[in-house]
């Protein structure tokens, strides 16, 4: 009986360490010139709202901490020091995590001792470095420049933009081979807003997250917004809405549909849009008369400088806005970003999106043709 209480204890004793940790504790030492009694703040973060403070500590002979109970799936939260600048983003997760920091740098702060927070750390070295030959890059232009070294400068440029790519396949091998990270849904998330990857190719990654990633807050907003950009993918039936002109008359989209309507989210802040209006003046010009439409949806917040901007580019077509920047029809078409444009045909069916410069041209040459 007693070997067997024995047995029962020691198998107890290992359950109890390799086990599920019962909570989280966050240990940080930070360096530098801090007051005994600084105030540590532990914040969560919220999607489209700033962090909002969970729980305070106070640095004692440079160190503070913080414990909690059970969390239920990792979700990142951020720490924030009174009277320094900026914050220290960590996933709060069940287990030890360590911080530590240097007062002066906390954007170099290290964070390890989890499995979310060790891919993190992992992450960010590499972005890290890639970021430092950004920096280093920039420093050798100026230079370049300075000196008018034309080949030193072309060099330079050829060598950013292998590093741009360089970046991007970084970042894709990274969610491939990290489908259990949380750090992966943020990417994904980050590709997403950035139009930089197709709807089919983000939701082939996102379904290949593990459930325990899906299942988070980050995964299940991920989710909500593949399922909205449904409705403005190729084959969709775009979305109607109806919006002030600038004469102040209510116009749909419905009541101008011609045999090819160009959707275009712009406005007079956006210099990436003033670039390319030259070129949808160029092909508005070119194939008006074989039925194109444009639609031009202003996100401004003055209608002054709407109005002005209309006038100074030459945009004679239809023109719409709520001068309400990101506004609901920007929702409705999952627009957090501009320029952006959706080709319809006559029925109103998204064709193609997106295109800009000759790609544009030739799109609209070839479904008029």
């Amino acid at each position: 009986m007693k070997k067997l209480v024995f047995f029962l204890s020691i198998l107890s004793f290992f359950m109890a360490c390799t086990g599920t940790p019962e909570g989280f504790t966050l240990e940080g030492t930070l360096t530098g010139e801090l007051e005994e009694g600084t105030l540590v703040y532990l914040k969560k973060a919220e999607e489209g709202k700033p962090p909002a403070d969970i729980d305070t500590a106070t640095i004692e002979n440079g160190k503070f901490l913080f414990t909690g109970g059970i969390q239920e799936s990792p979700e990142v939260h951020y720490v924030a020091i009174d009277k320094v600048r900026g914050f220290i983003p960590i996933i709060l997760e069940n287990g030890e995590i360590v911080l530590e920091a240097q007062k002066d740098s906390i954007a170099f702060a290290k964070i390890k001792g989890t499995v979310q927070n060790d891919i993190f750390a992992d992450y960010l070295e590499k972005s890290r470095a890639m970021s430092g030959r950004v920096v280093s890059m920039q420093n050798d232009m100026r230079s370049a420049q300075a000196a008018k070294d034309t080949a030193t400068m072309n060099s330079l440029r050829d060598e950013y933009f292998e590093l741009q790519e360089e970046a991007k396949n970084f970042e894709m091998d990274f969610i491939k081979n990290n489908p259990n990270a949380l750090i992966t849904a943020l990417l994904i998330d980050k590709a997403l807003g950035s139009k930089a990857l197709s709807e089919e190719e983000l939701k082939e990654m996102f379904e290949s997250l593990t459930p325990e990633i899906k299942a988070t807050s980050v995964g299940k907003s991920l989710m909500g917004k593949l399922k909205k950009a449904e409705t403005t993918t190729i084959g969709s039936k775009a979305p109607n809405f109806s919006a002030p002109t600038p004469t102040g008359e209510k116009l749909a989209l419905n009541d101008v549909l011609g045999k090819i309507t160009i959707v275009d989210f712009w406005a007079a802040w956006c210099r990436p849009c003033r670039a390319e209006n030259p070129n949808v003046v160029n092909v508005y010009n070119k194939y008006h008369d074989k039925g194109l439409k444009i639609m031009g949806v202003s996100l401004d917040k003055s209608a002054e400088e709407w109005i002005k901007a209309i006038n100074d580019d030459g945009l004679v077509w239809d023109h719409v806005s709520n001068v309400n920047y990101f506004d609901e029809i920007a929702a409705l078409y999952n627009v957090n970003a501009i320029p952006a444009s959706f080709i319809l045909d006559e029925n109103g069916v998204i064709v193609a999106k997106n295109l800009r410069g000759q790609a544009l041209e030739e799109k609209i040459a070839e479904l008029l043709q």
